[in-house]
């Protein structure tokens, strides 16, 4: 079992968010870096630019995202065990920066990691 969640970078940072990880490659509009309250910022788990780009946060086009992003994090198995490893051990949150708390990376990340053997 691992304690993970999702949440938006916008929120504030809370003592029960455990290590924070920004799933994003780019980083949120708005933000202050010191004010993000970090742990981490892994741009290597996040959608390639050209997923990113074509995803566009477009709800009819997010059933495709998920296949593809899918295909992506399951080629980067070596950063999804160290995070699913992480998560065992203490809770990670993972931080998006989209509006939509459904329709997101986060999201799908969450679903991959929980899905692991």
């Amino acid at each position: 079992m691992i304690h993970a969640c999702i949440k938006r970078v916008y929120e504030d940072a809370s003592p029960e968010d455990g290590y924070r990880m920004l799933v994003d490659r780019i980083w949120p509009r708005g933000v202050k870096k010191q004010d993000a309250k970090l742990d981490e910022w892994n741009k290597l788990i996040a959608p390639t630019t050209e997923l990113r780009k074509w995803f566009n946060h477009q709800p009819e086009r997010f059933e495709e995202f998920v296949k593809r992003y899918r295909k992506e994090l399951l080629q980067n198995k070596t950063e999804l065990n160290r995070i699913r490893e992480m998560a065992k051990k203490e809770k990670v949150t993972l931080l998006y920066g989209a509006k939509d708390h459904e329709l997101n990376q986060a999201n799908v990340l969450l679903q991959v990691l929980e899905s692991l053997k």
